[in-house]
């Protein structure tokens, strides 16, 4: 009996040294485990930490540089702070009967910015003004100087693409425009440049929202189209094309078709020079006659050098087949891309002109964001072809901006 009761006791030691053995492997098996985690997490701080104290020693090598930079911001800063030299430069300025250029108007601009900070309506003003009167494809400069000085001033503006490296927000970060790729349109009257503000000719961003991200299209007081009615007023002076053939470049921008001229090409304006820069197509036409529009319209788009515009406009009205629109229909993209330049086909912009070259006249502006005004408008007062088949071959099936208010403005006649 004792010695089955000592078998037993035996056992049971055995069985619970295993278990106890068991439970313990266990453990160290989890702690083990737990050690390579915590030494993985470890080394990977390391890693942070090294790369932290590398940015933080390329930073202090960035420190100096930057130091003295403030220092000659603040420098220039106190130079302009009795506000003397902006009113002698405004004193200069106002004797200017032309107006001011886009650039001194931006230079305005940003010795006001030195003078009274950005806390200063009129800075913001001044800037605004800048861009209202920019052409975007020339300046682009001008433009994304007044909008980063607009965005460092907290105000509400929509950074081109092509600006946005250098518009820091007020919390530091870049103002970039994330609409998508569809919103990226060129401009129809010349601008050639992606635009970070969408827009359209219908929907949430159609003409009559414009003036949320163009305040010109909105406020602005010349702005075309109009409506040409009588009576008018007599103008004695002529326009006369002199438009040279050259290599045909064709482009569907996602707001027109548009055909971009060589250089060669002028129009004379009461014996001013104007150089075409490029043409492209309405439809129906954006001008109304009597209140009624034709099927299309062909806005010519002219430029001098004082950076003043000027729009021939030709109303294409339903009839026989056009050549020179054949040609063109023939190498047009059907969907927005890039310019087209096809082997050996030469175009000439006179084989859209009418033979008479008499014309209605007022002052407008770009029927197409940023609506820029100052834009002299001359409506040929005859009519070119367009066959029913060509019209319905133009990929847009409406690109015309509304007529707008007239705000008393003279309509001429020759």
């Amino acid at each position: 009996m004792f010695k089955i009761i000592a078998i037993i006791v035996l056992a049971i030691s055995t069985a619970g040294a295993g278990y106890f053995g068991w439970t313990q492997k266990k453990s160290s098996a989890a702690a083990t485990e737990q050690i390579a985690e915590l030494t993985q997490k470890v080394e990977e701080s390391d890693k942070k930490v090294e790369a932290s104290e590398e940015e933080l020693a390329a930073s202090k090598e960035m420190l100096p540089p930057l130091m003295t930079k403030a220092q000659e911001l603040e420098a220039v800063k106190a130079a302009f702070s009795s506000g003397t030299v902006l009113k002698d430069l405004e004193a200069a300025y106002a004797k200017e009967k032309k107006g001011l250029s886009p650039e001194r108007q931006l230079g305005l601009a940003g010795l006001r910015l030195l003078t009274n900070g950005t806390k200063d309506p009129a800075t913001v003003e001044a800037f605004q003004k800048a861009l209202e009167m920019t052409d975007w494809k020339s300046q682009q400069k001008v433009i994304c100087a007044a909008q980063n000085a607009l965005a460092a001033a907290g105000e509400k503006v929509k950074v081109m693409s092509e600006c946005a490296s250098e518009a820091p927000t007020a919390k530091g970060e870049m103002k970039v425009d994330t609409a998508p790729a569809k919103g990226d349109k060129k401009d129809a009257h010349g601008s050639g440049e992606k635009h970070a503000a969408h827009w359209e000719y219908e929907g949430a961003m159609g003409p009559e929202n414009w003036g949320k991200e163009f305040p010109t299209c909105g406020k602005g007081r010349s702005q075309a189209p109009l409506n040409i009615k009588g009576p008018f007023e007599k103008v004695r002076f002529s326009v006369a094309p002199d438009y040279k053939q050259g290599q045909l470049k064709i482009v569907n921008n996602g707001h027109t078709i548009q055909v971009n001229v060589p250089v060669g090409s002028k129009i004379r304006i009461d014996g001013r020079a104007y150089d075409l820069l490029q043409f492209h197509f309405h439809r129906p036409s954006e001008e109304h006659l009597d209140g009624k529009p034709a099927a299309m319209v062909v806005h010519f788009v002219h430029k001098n050098l004082e950076g003043e515009l000027a729009v021939l406009a030709v109303m294409l009205r339903e009839g026989n087949e056009n050549p020179g629109i054949k040609t063109l229909w023939t190498h047009a993209p059907p969907k927005e891309g890039p310019e087209v330049v096809p082997d050996g086909v030469m175009f000439n912009p006179a084989n859209l002109l009418p033979r008479e070259m008499d014309f209605f006249h007022y002052d407008g502006s770009l029927t197409t964001p940023p609506c820029t005004e100052k834009v002299k408008f001359f409506i040929l007062k005859s009519q070119v072809n367009v066959s029913k088949e060509q019209v319905s071959e133009f990929p847009f099936k409406m690109n015309a901006r509304p007529i707008q208010p007239p705000n008393g403005r003279p309509i001429y006649s020759n």
